[in-house]
């Protein structure tokens, strides 16, 4: 871990030097907390904190591993951040909208709940475009975020103010939410990395608490998707292992076992590359990265196939949108 910036390590290094009792959860949380007075001016990424609740949770943190020399879970006193599109108890919860600028949920959604369980300490929420329907981040309650490596470019959206706040390392991971590449556009445009997870008949990662839907709601889109945002790729991992479960409420009747990779290299897969369309073309710069992409993985062993379709994208997009 970095001995000047250990905000700045990868989550699965805090994480070490927290169980090793290299650094403690509340002298973490408040180089963290410093970092953030001085960088998020800038960015406005996080929006909201609750530095008091999240100094008494580090302080528990580190009371229970030293009288029991056992952590409080896999993330435990790992200060984090999560989407203002997650309820979170006892903590405002917008959305950006101007009718939830008094919203302090009664309850965690099931997300927040189980980091919670696991240890982290949630310091506060990072920004969103207005009810999470845009591809930038900007609102009326709390203003543009900014793209942490040129202002004059937006981060992305709607889940801007989770990359961004990992990207200038406010936070090691967060939580975000995708119906339209609400993930994995905030991701591309920060240089960091995000996984839309799975749905099925049921979601590997819970949803309620969500908003849109409105607050307090049972039930959440059975469109969105959450998933994790980190600096790493195995850090996606480290949160991955956290959050894809069941909501707490049914965690007594069914769990979920990820599986692990079947294989080791790249060389053993294969790959689909879908490059460009006629329905929707792609520009000649993106056209080249992707070809560029191609010939590594191709140049990697790996069996490319460019060619093949799993569905035709005008037919795909017009369903879509009318889903949506």
């Amino acid at each position: 871990m970095s001995t000047t910036a250990p905000y700045r390590s990868s989550a699965r290094a805090q994480l070490h030097a927290l169980r090793c009792r290299q650094i403690t959860a509340r002298s973490l949380l408040d180089q963290t907390l410093a970092h953030l007075a001085k960088v998020n001016p800038g960015l406005n990424a996080v929006v909201t904190l609750d530095i008091a609740g999240a100094r008494a949770a580090a302080d528990a943190a580190d009371r229970h591993l030293a009288a029991t020399g056992t952590t409080l879970g896999p993330l435990h006193g790992l200060p984090i951040t999560v989407k203002d599109a997650l309820e979170t108890k006892g903590m405002r919860t917008t959305c950006g909208s101007p009718d939830l600028t008094d919203h302090i949920p009664a309850q965690d959604a099931d997300v927040v709940a189980l980091l919670r369980a696991a240890g982290a300490l949630i310091i506060g929420k990072t920004n969103t475009a207005t009810m999470c329907q845009d591809i930038q981040t900007s609102n009326p309650v709390f203003g543009k975020t900014k793209n942490p490596f040129d202002q004059t470019k937006t981060p992305g959206g709607s889940s801007g103010g989770p990359a961004v706040a990992v990207a200038a390392g406010l936070t090691a991971l967060e939580i975000g939410s995708d119906l339209a590449g609400s993930l994995r556009l905030p991701a591309a445009y920060c240089g960091v990395y995000a996984l839309r997870t799975s749905r099925g008949a049921a979601p590997i990662v819970p949803t309620r608490g969500h908003i849109p839907r409105p607050p307090g709601w049972l039930t959440s889109s059975d469109m969105i998707a959450l998933g994790p945002i980190a600096r790493t790729a195995a850090d996606l991992a480290v949160l991955l292992d956290v959050i894809a479960a069941p909501a707490p409420a049914d965690g007594a009747a069914w769990r979920i076992d990820l599986p692990a990779p079947k294989f080791t290299s790249l060389s053993q897969y294969r790959v689909g590359i879908w490059a460009d369309d006629d329905y929707c073309r792609v520009d000649s710069a993106t056209r080249g990265l992707l070809d560029q992409v191609t010939r590594l993985v191709r140049g990697a062993g790996a069996t490319v196939d460019d060619s093949s379709r799993p569905v035709e994208l005008a037919t795909s997009d017009r369903l879509f949108r009318r889903l949506m």
